[in-house]
């Protein structure tokens, strides 16, 4: 039995994850909070990793709200605000809202800081450069 596939060619071998990746991000519902951006930056002199900054708008959380979390290849956050029962509202147009934004990082790639600022989370990323690898596989004969 075959199968259709992202990859359809016999030369591909190896690639299911990337096709479960693939799947996983096209089954996700677009969900448009908070907005975000995806940069390139610009590489240093000295270093020529390939360096992106995502930045999302979350106006209203503080950094004890928000929960950055990396496991396997996702980048993983979340927003909770809480509800302050004291408070007593005549028009609320500003909800407590809560989010979870997941991103898929290329192998390689590694978080280098997060920082909070003016209700922005800027998350600069980095993937050094790869090293060319020649290897001479040697031919057994039985």
């Amino acid at each position: 039995m075959t199968r259709n596939t992202v990859f359809p060619s016999p030369f591909f071998v190896g690639f299911d994850e990337i096709e479960r990746l693939l799947e996983r991000t096209a089954k996700t519902a677009p969900d448009g909070y908070p907005p975000y951006n995806v940069e390139k930056q610009p590489p240093s002199a000295q270093d020529k990793a390939e360096k992106l900054r995502i930045t999302l708008a979350v106006a209203g959380f503080s950094a004890e709200e928000l929960d950055l979390t990396l496991e396997d290849n996702e980048l993983v956050i979340e927003g909770r605000q809480k509800d302050d029962p004291g408070r007593e509202f005549l028009h609320r147009g500003i909800a407590a809202r809560q989010f979870r934004r997941i991103f898929v990082l290329a192998d390689g790639m590694n978080v280098v800081s997060a920082s909070l600022d003016n209700g922005l989370l800027a998350i600069d990323l980095e993937r050094p450069e790869p090293q060319r690898m020649v290897r001479k596989i040697e031919i057994r004969q039985s």
